[in-house]
């Protein structure tokens, strides 16, 4: 039976953590298939982490598959993202596995799992991408806008070097198969929140087939911990453009199966 790997970063988030972790929890996913929760805890406070490993060994004790893992040091999302995509291949998990990140703060709804799984379970892509931006959401208030118009900015400058067309490059859902992540995972180096446009950069690099899906999404603001600021947005314009002079892969990943959620 195929399995969803979900990383959860966690810094600090002790107050949206087990909401979160109750949502995904609850989640529906396609037929057929479980979900794997992994905390990977980037030396939150102690006052913050205890509450962290009381909720891992409540959830475990309710016979929830769930790791927790902690950092010795702050590194950064993008550290524990690694740290993340290390335990799920250690584990030798089978090739049509997924994987997908979420974040601990309440932004993004995982009840959106079946609708960014699918696209990779009927063959149609080898990694999906959320989109916060479009049709499917309005921008109320300045703040909301001006963060879509940075988004924008930084989305644009990304799709010049990869060449694809996707409209929130920065978002933090993004589903990769096991086969791709294997590939994938040597690629990744950024620290912190540079890992977005870079993990978008190295499917680029594997010549990945990328699909977008519209996702709900609830913003918080600096004053509700948000922690990505304008030096990470100047982060990620270097990474944007370091990544471009990378080699890149001329070996596509291998095809999907269309029956994942059959095995």
């Amino acid at each position: 039976m195929p399995h969803l790997h979900i990383v959860i970063p966690v810094y600090n988030e002790r107050q949206t953590l087990s909401p979160c972790v109750q949502r995904v929890i609850e989640s529906p996913l396609p037929p057929g298939w479980n979900r794997r929760i992994l905390l990977i805890d980037d030396h939150s406070d102690e006052s913050h982490y205890h509450a962290v490993a009381s909720l891992a060994e409540s959830i475990q004790q309710a016979g929830q598959d769930l790791t927790l893992h902690r950092h010795e040091v702050n590194m950064g999302k993008g550290a524990a993202l690694q740290s993340g995509f290390d335990i799920i291949l250690k584990g030798d998990p089978p090739d049509d596995d997924l994987t997908i990140i979420q974040d601990a703060d309440l932004e993004y709804d995982p009840s959106d799992y079946p609708a960014l799984m699918t696209p990779i379970i009927e063959g149609r892509a080898d990694a999906v991408v959320g989109t916060r931006w479009g049709e499917h959401r309005s921008y109320p208030g300045l703040k909301a806008k001006t963060h879509a118009w940075g988004n924008s900015v930084l989305t644009r400058l990304s799709n010049l070097m990869t060449g694809y067309r996707v409209s929130d490059m920065e978002c933090c859902y993004k589903v990769l198969p096991v086969r791709v992540l294997k590939r994938l995972r040597p690629m990744l180096t950024e620290k912190r929140f540079g890992i977005e446009p870079q993990i978008v950069a190295s499917l680029s690099r594997l010549k990945a087939r990328v699909v977008e899906v519209p996702i709900s999404y609830e913003p918080r603001g600096l004053a509700a911990g948000k922690k990505i600021g304008w030096a990470d947005g100047m982060r990620a314009i270097y990474v944007i453009s370091r990544e471009r002079f990378r080699p890149m892969s001329t070996e596509p990943p291998e095809p999907a199966s269309r029956q994942v959620g059959d095995h």
